[in-house]
């Protein structure tokens, strides 16, 4: 056993009391033993046990007293009945109190040992539960939804109005805003936070399966349909179920959706028996969907059901007073997550984030952090330790336009080949040191370049501020020989 489970035995004979206290020793528990009924009640209100294994009939206080006491005091603790006069009746009562099992004298030791032992199971995935549920709670509570601003705070009022609500939902939002967040919150802050929260990522799934993954199928409906397969509706049965990125969903699935909306029920692909749901939807979009409407992208009945209640994420560019409150945040959490005695962030490191504009909104903000602790050498954020494109923003906004060469050339007038080729390489420098979050290391293999010739050309360009988060010396990664592509920008995955 890995686990030394805690088990109070109560019987009135002395005999069994020792019984069970040799066998469970023997089999690696802590046993406490009652002489009677209310001995016992007064242990289980002072004291925790994993298991109770009390007899039905005792001289002072009856075992079911003691039973339905138990689950009043220890809920999650079960209980097993023990007696020598069993009937039908007396087992279908102590079932229907709550009891784990019912067991008969003469015991039989193997089967006493297998019952205990998917009791000390069922406890211990109880407390596993229970421990996930207040995990969960805790982590979407309204006070991990980080911000003072008065944007956040009309977020936060929203959630607290509606939460208890069924009413539908919509989250708009930009890409790293944190729409999941909030629809976790509205979740675990309703009347459903004990049954499932189903996300559903509308852009990610295939056009081909998307009705097969929100409403199930039965076996043999197509080709591959070994099985029936529950769908994710089902799934979120007397729970939520949330719809990411809904303006992506294609117009054929729209009108299937908006039917669930409206009947409650869905058949399964391939399926004739119609199947009742229960569901609270939320959904997100970063689109416009007013616009994805006129445009015909987008059903305007399914709109209006769903857009019932709006919440506006603002952008953190929005909102750049919460930046020092979501920084210290994200410190504690990856210091904590690398074991590294990092304090705070310096004045002059919070200056450069206060400055840099978000495209990726707390999600960036967030991957910076995260970053800059992995770098730091001491207990203190440096400014150094940002990234090269937050501590150089301006370097980000010089980009190469080669349709505005192209049209100068069109008109008759003249390029200087140097300065386009030299603007068209800086530019590539700078997407992957972008596409890699800042890394020289990485960049360089995203151009096919040695980490050398990544040094020398970020040097020709004046781009300070990014590091190697790996290594750093002549050789190229994966193998490649130094100079392999003859300095050539181009390779190992270019840009789309």
């Amino acid at each position: 056993m890995t686990t030394k489970a805690r088990i109070l035995v109560v019987d009135d004979e002395l005999s069994v009391r020792e019984f069970f206290e040799i066998l469970l020793a023997k089999e690696g528990y802590d046993v406490v033993t009652a002489l009677d009924g209310a001995d016992a009640l007064r242990l289980i209100r002072d004291q925790a046990f994993d298991i109770v294994i009390t007899d039905l009939q005792m001289q002072n206080g009856d075992g079911m007293t003691l039973l339905k006491e138990s689950k009043r005091v220890q809920s999650e603790v079960p209980v097993i009945m023990i007696t020598a006069f069993a009937t039908t009746d007396s087992a279908v009562e102590a079932m229907k109190a709550g009891a784990f099992d019912y067991l008969s004298k003469p015991f039989k030791i193997e089967e006493i040992k297998v019952v205990i032992q998917k009791a000390v199971d069922a406890k211990n995935l109880a407390s596993e539960n229970k421990s996930l549920k207040s995990e969960l709670r805790e982590k979407y509570d309204f006070s991990n939804l980080l911000g003072n601003s008065d944007a956040m705070k009309n977020v936060y009022d929203l959630i607290k109005k509606t939460a208890p609500t069924r009413t539908n939902i919509l989250i708009y939002g930009e890409s790293g805003t944190g729409k999941e967040l909030v629809a976790r919150a509205i979740h675990f802050n309703s009347t459903r936070k004990d049954k499932a929260f189903i996300t559903v990522n509308c852009g990610a799934i295939p056009q081909s399966l998307i009705e097969s993954e929100l409403f199930g199928h039965e076996k043999g409906s197509f080709t591959g349909a070994t099985a029936t397969k529950q769908g994710l509706f089902e799934a979120a049965h007397k729970g939520t179920i949330f719809l990411d990125e809904i303006g992506e969903l294609p117009l054929a699935m729209q009108v299937k959706l908006l039917r669930v909306i409206q009947e409650r029920n869905f058949l399964r692909v391939g399926g004739t028996e119609t199947i009742e749901v229960d569901v609270r939807l939320t959904a997100a979009t970063n689109r416009n969907l007013e616009e994805e409407v006129r445009k015909g992208n987008f059903r305007e009945d399914l709109y209006y059901r769903l857009n019932v209640i709006q919440i506006q994420l603002p952008s953190l560019r929005q909102r750049k007073q919460d930046i020092p409150l979501l920084a210290e945040h994200f410190l504690r959490k990856y210091a904590k997550e690398t074991g590294k005695d990092i304090r705070r962030i310096s004045s002059r490191a919070m200056e450069v984030l206060m400055e840099y504009d978000y495209q990726g909104n707390v999600r960036e903000l967030e991957n910076i952090i995260e970053r800059s602790v992995a770098l730091e050498p001491g207990q203190e954020v440096q400014a150094d330790s940002l990234p090269g494109n937050v501590l150089h923003p301006q370097q980000n906004r010089e980009r190469f336009d080669l349709k505005e060469a192209d049209e100068n050339l069109e008109h008759g007038g003249t390029i200087a080949l140097d300065d386009v080729v030299g603007a068209f390489e800086k530019d590539l420098l700078l997407k992957a040191l972008e596409r890699s979050h800042g890394s020289r290391t990485r960049a360089a293999k995203v151009l096919g370049i040695s980490s050398r010739s990544m040094r020398y050309r970020l040097k020709k360009h004046s781009i300070g501020g990014y590091e190697d988060d790996e290594f750093d010396d002549d050789s190229t990664l994966d193998g490649e020989t130094k100079s392999g592509n003859n300095g050539q920008v181009g390779g190992g995955g270019g840009f789309q």
